[in-house]
């Protein structure tokens, strides 16, 4: 038995170092497998209407692609319009802080900032001015090099090709895979899997929905109060949104911040915040309870620490991979945490000290 467990960890670690050796190429298909998790269950229902899978997969695939298309062409515009907006306001801003709010602080507590300052605002207008011309030099360096130019592509090219063909056949691979393991292990192997499922789906399909209805929540309302960057800040508090509270932690900061130097009027600062108390009212009370519930389980905490690793070891790979591995590695701790408790090792100090106390 021990024997087979050392093959397994082997295979494992093998596993793990030839996807890390891998890893440039493995984007478009990670991606991939995303898409085809989240159109599964679609597909599984239009089958049972009675299409076939084939049809089905179509249907749904033809679904996400004008979802991605639309938001191509109709939300990134505006927010590359409105960010590049934000960029050119920017030194105005820092000039009101150096003329208001520094020699405020200095009168209250008798710091002079002014130094530190000019050069935090010169170090900041700096980035930011390239940050603005990062997509131009990135885009000149990849044309230099045909090669690039032609991998890029091809990641590109490769992620709908490869969804469609995971769609059609994911439940024959999820059949294969469950038919590959060993029957002792198949009833633990089926538990974990089932509630890793149930993890991922609450998280990954509640959770887009819940950051999506809160980004509109938030983009229309500052929008319809006139707050310039509205559609900007609010998609970002959506996104943000993805670890609680900091969607409307930074949402409200940045567009209370917005608001004043726009309107100079506190009326508009309460509407502000109006805005985002809707909608976290509407999402304690309303997206929740509904789309997720107690399912979930992941500490903010952990959130943040699963996305920061994942992007540190395998990047951009990493950070789309790093909620679902933790949630799944939430239900295996929680697995392992229950076999613990229920083994010799954990009561054998309880029934030591009882035989101790015994007469």
């Amino acid at each position: 038995m021990r024997r087979q467990w050392w093959i397994v960890a082997a295979v494992a670690a093998v596993g793990l170092w030839f996807f890390i050796s891998i890893e440039p190429v493995l984007m478009p298909f990670f991606v991939s497998m995303i898409l085809a998790y989240l159109g599964d269950p679609l597909a599984d229902r239009l089958e049972a209407m009675g299409l076939s899978r084939r049809l089905s997969v179509s249907l749904v695939f033809l679904l996400l692609t004008l979802i991605i298309v639309l938001t191509l062409v109709v939300v990134v515009p505006i927010l590359g319009r409105q960010l590049g907006q934000l960029v050119e306001s920017l030194p105005a801003v820092l000039n009101w802080m150096q003329v208001t709010v520094v020699p405020h602080i200095r009168s209250l507590t008798g710091m002079d900032l002014s130094t530190d300052f000019d050069q935090m605002r010169q170090a900041l207008v700096d980035n930011w001015r390239q940050t603005g011309t990062l997509a131009a030099t990135l885009l000149t360096q990849v044309s230099k090099s045909g090669l690039a130019l032609i991998a890029l592509v091809g990641n590109l090219a490769l992620i709908p090709v490869v969804t469609f063909y995971l769609l059609l056949d994911w439940d024959i691979l999820v059949a294969k895979v469950r038919g590959s393991l060993p029957r002792s292990w198949e009833p633990a192997a089926v538990k974990l899997a089932s509630e890793c499922d149930e993890v991922l789906s609450s998280f990954l399909r509640g959770q887009l929905i819940v950051m999506l209805c809160l980004g509109v929540i938030y983009a229309v309302g500052l929008s319809l109060l006139g707050v310039r960057f509205g559609l900007l800040i609010g998609l970002l508090a959506g996104l943000a949104s993805i670890v609680p509270y900091l969607g409307v932690i930074v949402g409200i900061g940045v567009a209370e911040v917005v608001a004043f130097f726009q309107f100079d009027d506190w009326l508009i600062l309460l509407a502000v915040a109006g805005v985002f108390g809707f909608g976290q009212l509407v999402e304690s009370t309303v997206l929740q309870p509904k789309l997720l519930g107690d399912k979930i389980g992941l500490h903010p905490v952990a959130v943040i620490f699963a996305v920061l690793a994942g992007g540190q070891l395998f990047g951009f790979t990493g950070v789309l991979l790093a909620l679902p591995v933790a949630a799944m590695v939430m239900v295996v701790l929680r697995y392992l945490h229950e076999r613990y408790k229920n083994s010799s090792l954990y009561d054998a100090g309880r029934h030591r000290i009882h035989d101790e106390e015994s007469p």
